[in-house]
């Protein structure tokens, strides 16, 4: 698997570069939202420390090839705007989890389509898969759009699945598979 082809990825107004701790400071501004955390099923990252310490959890899974993550970068700011995703690789189904997560900031601007777009044509260009998939918290209604308009289909709900910040949420599931 080319991790660095990941990195490389780049859209129209969007761009993705290498996870780096560098960038905690940019990344805990969106991971430390709790608006933002109650959608991408992982608890708010309270300190910038724990945000530091997240994404060397990141780059360590990304070393032993188990997840591809990149920073989402605006193109026109050079500023980072979210992270995104490839993971739960399953070898023998040849399929994986994607996901993404954006500052609020820039929800709704067409970044996440764009994001979903570029991960998707990697993960099927690329790396081969046959199918891609992604759950989503149910109270996320603009990410469940995202993925409906890059091709994804409704394929189930898992009641009471995440549980972040106390609170149960159901999760939506979405999947796509490889046109022959």
């Amino acid at each position: 698997m080319n991790i660095s082809l990941f990195h490389m990825l780049e859209g129209k107004n969007i761009c993705f570069k290498a996870l780096n701790t560098r960038d905690a400071k940019a990344i805990h501004h969106f991971a430390s939202d709790v608006e933002v955390s109650r959608f991408i099923g992982w608890n708010l990252m309270k300190t910038l420390n724990e945000t530091s310490e997240f994404i060397e959890l990141m780059l360590k899974r990304e070393s032993a090839g188990t997840y591809l993550y990149a920073s989402i970068v605006l193109k026109s700011t050079r500023k980072i705007i979210g992270t995104a995703m490839i993971f739960n690789f399953d070898q023998e189904a040849n399929q994986a989890e994607i996901g993404y997560v954006f500052d609020k900031c820039y929800w709704g601007r067409g970044y996440g389509s764009e994001c979903v777009a570029l991960i998707s044509d990697f993960a099927f260009e690329s790396l081969k898969l046959h199918k891609i998939h992604a759950s989503v918290v149910d109270e996320n209604i603009g990410s469940a759009r995202v993925l409906e308009k890059n091709g994804y289909e409704l394929e189930g709900r898992l009641k009471d699945h995440y549980f972040i910040e106390n609170k149960y949420y159901d999760a939506i599931l979405f999947g796509k598979i490889q046109a022959k």
